[in-house]
């Protein structure tokens, strides 16, 4: 009888011991594991400034990570909705939808294209040949491109095509490229693009040009035809504009480098192209930065050539793929050496406004955008984590049950063999292992 009160002791104690040793390998000390949080603030926590020269409300930006390209506080200057900021889409790549990159001039479009065709973890990787400088990008199974940008299919729809002329262009050369009739096959285009700092971004624009580039070849197709001479007269007279000085540069009214971001994102037709008579300059820039805001917010994504990282953290959550080098932030650029005085700034800033205002835009919400997500990547690991916890009581209540059975279930009180006890006692040691090594397997996933 005392033999069989001893080991009906020993098996609880043995239990408590195991519960002990287990939680301190899940939940080590200097771990947050198993800390039980109360509710988290929302996305932005406001703050009054105590300066009197402060205008307007300012927003703490908490940086969830080191990251020297982010800046410590947003200034809150747009009312967006939760819909602006939470753009995950469900791009299906087996299926019929199609990434359109809307590629603008010095923005660091180069560099993402490369990403889209060579960085990407896809079930089928683009096939990307030494000495050709598109690659072939079809879905898993299907002889059909997924993608429409410079690197995959070419300039299709013209060079450095806009806003305009692609949506009007790219689901007929999608369609005739797969041969697929455009009734019968629906299709969901998925428009990105890359966005830079204005003055930055007419600087590398300008240096460019000042290196031979023309763009010459570009449609401009609005509207069903080009823009005539009258309406887009050259600002040089030769082959190129090979060495221009920044102020002749600066002095072409009809320079496609102004407010070009505004102009590329915009629906043309909505202030009748090129024609510039046909409402007054005040109200045609007003139409044209309302209808980019708009387009840039409902694009699917756009990147930011400032914030590298951030760039590659919000595409990987927008589409759910990932990438396979992590970005790089360069900042050594031609633009960057171009030493201007402040006057020369404003300048640059006078002829670019509508760019300037929608960069201001574009960065808070981009800005929203990468809190926004992470947040919600947060919570996403604290239900796991939480589920994981779950899972683990109820193997340990399991574990217990189990251990009870076995040590109140033998029965033979003092004429119990020697041989069964060793055998049960074996059992329970079998059981003590087992769920080490689960659990062990339960924290590693």
């Amino acid at each position: 009888m005392e033999e069989k009160f001893n080991r009906l002791i020993f098996i609880p104690i043995a239990a408590v011991l195991f519960l002990m040793i287990g939680y301190q390998y899940v939940c080590p000390a200097d771990s947050n594991t198993c800390y039980f949080r109360g509710d988290e603030q929302g996305l932005f926590e406001r703050f009054s400034s105590s300066s009197s020269s402060s205008s307007g409300d300012e927003l703490l930006y908490a940086e969830p990570e080191a990251d020297e390209d982010a800046p410590s506080r947003i200034t809150s200057r747009f009312n967006f909705t939760e819909r602006d900021l939470d753009r995950h889409v469900d791009f299906n790549i087996r299926a019929d939808d199609v990434m359109v990159f809307l590629h603008i001039q010095k923005t660091g479009g180069t560099t993402f294209g490369r990403h889209l065709v060579k960085n990407i973890q896809l079930e089928r990787p683009c096939d990307c040949m030494p000495g050709q400088r598109k690659c072939t990008c079809h879905r898993p199974g299907k002889a059909e491109s997924w993608l429409f940008s410079r690197f995959s299919t070419g300039w299709s729809c013209g060079l450095h095509a806009d806003w305009t002329e692609l949506t009007s262009c790219v689901p007929g050369v999608m369609n005739k490229r797969d041969k697929k009739s455009a009734p019968k096959s629906k299709r969901n285009f998925y428009y990105i693009t890359m966005l830079r700092d204005p003055v930055s971004r007419y600087l590398s624009e300008w240096k460019h040009v000042q290196r031979g580039a023309t763009w010459k070849t570009a449609l401009h197709m609005c509207d069903g035809r080009p823009p005539t001479e009258d309406e887009l007269p050259a600002c040089y007279s030769g082959e190129d504009w090979t060495g221009v000085p920044l102020a002749d540069f600066m002095n072409c009214p009809s320079n496609l480098a102004n407010n070009r971001q505004v102009r590329m994102l915009a629906d043309l037709s909505l202030v009748g192209c090129y024609n510039m008579s046909s409402m007054s300059e005040l109200e045609r820039g007003q139409v044209l930065l309302a209808s980019a805001k708009a387009n840039l917010r409902n694009m699917a994504f756009y990147g930011l050539t400032e914030f590298q990282r951030k760039t590659q953290y919000l595409f990987e959550r927008t589409f759910g793929l990932r990438f396979i080098r992590a970005f790089t932030q360069i900042n050594s650029t031609r633009a960057a050496s171009v030493g201007i005085s402040e006057k020369v700034r404003w300048r640059i800033e006078g002829l670019n406004a509508l760019d300037v205002e929608l960069y201001e835009y574009a960065k808070e919400l981009f800005l929203r955008r990468y809190q926004y997500n992470r947040q919600r990547q947060h919570q996403e690991e604290r239900v796991r984590r939480r589920q994981e916890r779950q899972h683990r009581q109820r193997m340990h209540r399991t574990y217990l049950a189990e251990l009870w059975r076995l040590g109140g279930g033998g029965g033979g009180g003092e004429e119990e063999d020697g041989e069964e006890e060793e055998e049960e006692e074996a059992k329970v040691l079998q059981v003590v292992a087992t769920t080490e090594d689960y659990s062990s397997q339960v924290v590693r996933w």
